[in-house]
């Protein structure tokens, strides 16, 4: 009776021992596949770009709405789009394409760079031809330079720049201002147009993001306002670079997205203009393919969106397709 009763303990024991080494067992087992799981999650989201588009916000501290842009409300759209970004994930850096003010004077950028500064991720910006003022008032120089006094990721010399964000990417700023003559019109000069070469030739293997104000691929015909040598530069795009490019764009203010080939341009329309609307562009890159998803955020304030497409005709091509609002597309890379 007596060996019966210790041999229950024992077995008791026994019981309770491998019980404790299973858990621990079963505990390591779990932190191994967290960790694995997690290290793939972790490749996903590095191999992934998300970046804000904010294009033509004409912000203007003094000035009355005209027949089409509510740049009385200039300021309150502008810091519902930056809301709206704070609020809505992680990004890695949000991309201002030109026109950030609408009459070029350095006060009124500086008033800019207060309410950009309310963003809580990288911000980058180029400029627009409502920035630069041919005779004295806000120079290309000055334009850099005050970006750069309240910016500390933009203190490039050169209004044309470029950056790395992530590992596999390269960003490209072109400045496609005219400043020797009174235009809409825009150009890469010479000298630029070497370095977008060099930058191409360099970053072969990286998925490539230009960001232009005046487009490469015009969303509509406007002859006022088109790149003059937008052939050329697409063609240098075209035989430098085989990976995936993908161009942000504004200056016409309408929604728009075209591919060619290896190329998606993604033209955004204008935070003061029907539809009151910024770009958000998910981009994710694999060794054969670039998946990239592009969504048309609208202004949560609705009363002025309202309004504002009131005083326009011809809304349908700024606000464009539903597949120009918000789009899914896959660019082919080739073996590196």
């Amino acid at each position: 009776m007596h060996y019966y009763i210790r041999d229950m303990r024992k077995e008791r024991y026994k019981k309770k021992e491998e019980s404790f080494f299973t858990k621990v067992i079963n505990l390591v087992l779990t932190i191994i596949f967290a960790f694995l799981i997690g290290s793939q999650v972790c490749t996903a989201a590095n191999n992934n770009l998300r970046i804000a588009q904010i294009s033509d916000a004409h912000f203007s501290s003094f000035e009355e709405n005209t027949s089409y842009k509510f740049l009385k409300k200039s300021g309150e759209l502008l810091d519902d789009a930056i809301f709206q970004i704070n609020t809505s994930g992680s990004y890695d850096f949000v991309m201002f394409t030109g026109d950030l003010i609408n009459k070029p004077k350095e006060s009124e950028l500086e008033k800019f760079t207060t309410h950009a500064k309310n963003l809580i991720y990288p911000w980058y910006a180029i400029a627009g031809n409502h920035d630069i003022c041919i005779d004295g008032g806000l120079t290309k120089q000055r334009f850099i330079e005050i970006l750069a006094k309240n910016n500390s990721r933009m203190k490039n010399k050169n209004i044309y720049y470029a950056f790395t964000p992530k590992k596999g990417y390269r960003v490209i700023c072109l400045d496609s201002i005219i400043d020797y003559k009174v235009t809409t019109n825009g150009e890469i000069n010479k000298e630029e147009f070497e370095w977008l070469r060099n930058e191409l030739e360099k970053h072969t293997k990286d998925t490539v993001i230009i960001c232009t104000h005046v487009p490469i691929v015009e969303p509509f015909s406007s002859p006022n306002h088109k790149l003059l040598n937008e052939y050329d530069v697409r063609r240098l795009i075209k035989t430098t670079h085989k990976n995936p490019v993908i161009v942000l764009q504004g200056h016409y203010h309408a929604t728009k997205i075209k591919q060619d080939n290896n190329m998606l341009v993604v033209a955004c329309p204008s935070l003061v203009t029907y539809p009151n609307s910024f770009r958000i562009i998910n981009i994710n890159s694999n060794k054969n393919k670039v998946k990239i998803d592009v969504f048309l955020k609208e202004t949560n304030l609705k009363d002025i969106q309202t309004r504002s497409k009131i005083r326009l005709m011809g809304t349908e091509l700024l606000y464009g397709e539903d597949s120009d609002r918000n789009a899914s597309f896959e660019l082919g890379r080739e073996d590196n």
